[in-house]
């Protein structure tokens, strides 16, 4: 499997940023409507809508991933783009790429049973394989790399600023920020 369109791409656009710092800084967006029960569309640039549903047992009609499993999705996919980013730029072949992402959650603090329950995962756990002709000390290289850069690994392991706000009829009900430590 070739990657040089990768390789190509990314040597641009880092060469870009080299030459205009400020050109660095992006913004990524994404609208989401709820649209019946608890199934919802999420719009991204372009695009189709995503749907996103939850399982029977939680209302849905098992239509589509749940938001939870979409994190996992997001922390899996993001891995094997930066597999295939850097080994291009590193002139690493790779044959595969799998990762297999697995959250733990606790229904209690969803469902708000248990105040010491935190309604999200209570952690996340993955495992990449990888299949290359390339040596060890170029794969281990290749891991830390990847490790070290991957965007969702980054925002899931690092605490977030979030801020937010909630409207009803037009009116500001509720502002939500926090502060990363």
């Amino acid at each position: 499997m070739s990657l040089d369109n990768v390789k190509d791409a990314l040597t641009k656009t880092i060469a870009g940023i080299q030459n205009a710092p400020n050109t660095s800084n992006v913004v990524f967006r994404a609208d989401t409507e709820w649209v019946e029960d608890v199934r919802c569309a999420a719009k991204v640039r372009q695009f189709d809508p995503i749907t996103v549903d939850e399982p029977p047992e939680l209302g849905g009609k098992d239509s589509a991933a749940n938001p939870v499993e979409l994190v996992l999705v997001a922390l899996g996919t993001c891995q094997e783009i930066m597999y295939a980013a850097y080994a291009s730029v590193m002139d690493i072949q790779l044959d595969a790429v799998t990762v297999r992402a697995r959250g733990y959650l606790d229904l209690k603090g969803l469902f708000g049973l248990d105040p010491s329950v935190p309604p999200g995962y209570k952690r996340i756990t993955f495992e990449t394989e990888i299949e290359s002709p390339a040596d060890d000390d170029k794969l281990r290289k290749l891991i830390e790399t990847v490790e070290g850069h991957c965007p969702v690994l980054d925002i899931l392991c690092r605490a977030q600023s979030v801020s937010g706000k909630a409207t009803a009829n037009g009116r500001v009900l509720h502002n939500l920020a926090t502060n990363a430590a």
